[in-house]
């Protein structure tokens, strides 16, 4: 049933926040910060940024907000107004909360498949009841208590994702959220760059997600990383229940099998002793631990195994991570592997395995592309040059390449496999048509900031103006 009550009056911004207001009682519907996407009935959010949000307050109101979070008064409509929008953000955040003590809450944080297990978690809470989740990757200081500011009041159960970019940034956001239950997707060489210890210091960061636990918490942990060990002494620390997924033998999950198909996956694994043979809507090999994760969650947020089966069978790659098009350019077919979001050393060596796994036609080739990975530090060179063996290993066939981290890859590779190396990621999508052939399997997959994007659109286009509604090679 739909939740008719507005989501915030101006007199419970004013108590939760301190403020006082300027204006006209008001009531909104939703909440946002940018003023380019009100909906009429919104609070604007006027937060300091790059920009002074207070510069855009007239054009959220004319665009039809119903009332403003401001540091001052505003022309042009009613605001309740704080000493600091950001704290107050955080603030109404922690109101929503508290206002909800029923809600059933799981926080998903790791290096590598957290936007895409939150997802497919909001997936299993969506079919159990009324469900509310972190929308793109809304997973940092402001992301995260305006998830909660914008969790309706009928909310049964809501997850959210949680990242970071340096030390310190997830053991608050996660006490902001205090979940019921909390996971780790796993551990890997991301933003190593900000820490000085690398790796055990990304997992030590990680790690902090359970320190927000609330009484009673679920610590769900990937047991075939290689900081299980720090991960479970962090959890226990917490006094948290803990349950583990993996690949050996005692997990509370342990992934059997994992056969991809043209259709996904079939899946078969122990779920607390019991076997289960399931379906996937995704056909990516890190997908069999992660659904393995998902139903952990999702068992910890109280929902029926069977309901959340039926969720992890209907969830499809999320845009940029992993969605399958049959591309029809006019020189013939291929099939376009859109990972092209963000990368890492563990989710390039992921998608190699499982691009090396894909069925391909008389004469068709698999061929990745890649931009540069970034925010690897001293490591990078390394990181990068390290990327030939799973190429290897995968059995790729071509490798087209962009950036100047990239170009180190490139170097090393064979010259069999060796395929073009452009400067920068739109010189190569500029020669989109030169990267592929009919038959072809091409995965396009890199750092979001390094572009990788502007290649996985240029192949889409090769289809023609229709291309982006093309009909999906795979589900």
């Amino acid at each position: 049933m739909p939740d008719t009550a507005p989501l915030w009056t101006s007199a419970e911004i004013e108590a939760a926040t301190g403020g006082r207001l300027s204006g006209a009682a008001f009531e909104a519907t939703g909440i946002t910060y940018n003023s380019r996407e009100i909906v009429p009935g919104d609070l604007f959010l006027a937060l300091k940024g790059a920009r002074d949000g207070h510069e855009f307050a007239a054009s959220a109101f004319a665009a039809g907000a119903a009332g403003a979070i401001t540091e001052h008064a505003v022309e042009g409509g009613p605001s309740v107004v704080t000493v600091d929008t950001l704290r107050a953000l955080e603030a109404l955040g922690a109101a929503s909360r508290e206002r909800s003590p029923h809600v059933r809450r799981g926080a998903v944080t790791g290096s590598v498949g957290k936007t895409s297990v939150t997802q497919a978690v909001k997936a299993g809470l969506d079919l159990a009841g009324p469900a509310h989740a972190s929308i793109k990757s809304y997973n940092n200081h402001i992301g995260v208590p305006l998830t909660l500011a914008r969790m309706p009041r009928s909310t049964e159960r809501a997850v959210f994702e949680i990242g970071m970019n340096a030390p310190g940034e997830i053991a608050p956001l996660s006490r902001m959220v205090r979940p019921h239950a909390a996971c780790v997707t796993t551990v890997g060489p991301v933003h190593i760059e900000a820490f000085t210890d690398g790796e055990a210091g990304v997992a030590t960061e990680k790690a902090a997600i359970f320190e927000g636990l609330a009484p009673d918490g679920v610590a769900v942990l990937n047991g075939d990383t290689g900081f299980s060990v720090l991960l479970d002494a962090a959890a226990r620390k917490a006094g948290a229940r803990r349950v583990t997924f993996g690949t050996a033998a005692g997990h509370d999950a342990r992934l059997i099998d994992f056969l991809p198909n043209p259709q996904g996956a079939r899946v078969k694994a122990e779920l607390f002793g019991r076997t289960i043979d399931f379906t996937l809507g995704q056909s990516g090999f890190h997908w069999g631990l992660n659904s393995l994760c998902v139903l952990l969650m999702l068992d910890a947020l109280d929902v029926p195994l069977e309901t959340a089966l039926t969720a992890l069978a209907e969830f499809q790659p999320l845009a940029g991570r992993g969605q399958t098009t049959a591309v029809a350019a006019p020189g013939g077919a291929f099939t376009l592997i859109d990972e092209s979001y963000n990368a890492n050393p563990l989710s390039m060596a992921a998608g190699f395995r499982s691009l090396g796994a894909k069925p391909v036609s008389a004469g068709g080739r698999r061929v990745v592309v890649l931009s540069d990975m970034l925010e690897l530090g001293d490591q990078s060179r390394a990181l990068h040059e390290g990327l030939a063996a799973p190429i290897a290993a995968a059995g790729l066939d071509l490798v087209h390449t962009a950036g100047p981290e990239m170009k180190r890859l490139h170097d090393v590779l064979p010259p069999a496999r060796r395929g073009l190396w452009r400067e920068t990621a739109a010189e190569l999508a500029a020669e989109a048509a030169a990267l592929v052939a009919p038959g072809d399997v091409v995965m396009v997959k890199g750092s979001n900031g390094s572009k990788a994007s502007l290649v996985a659109r240029a192949l889409a286009a090769l289809g023609g103006p229709s291309s982006s509604d093309a009909p999906r090679a795979e589900r």
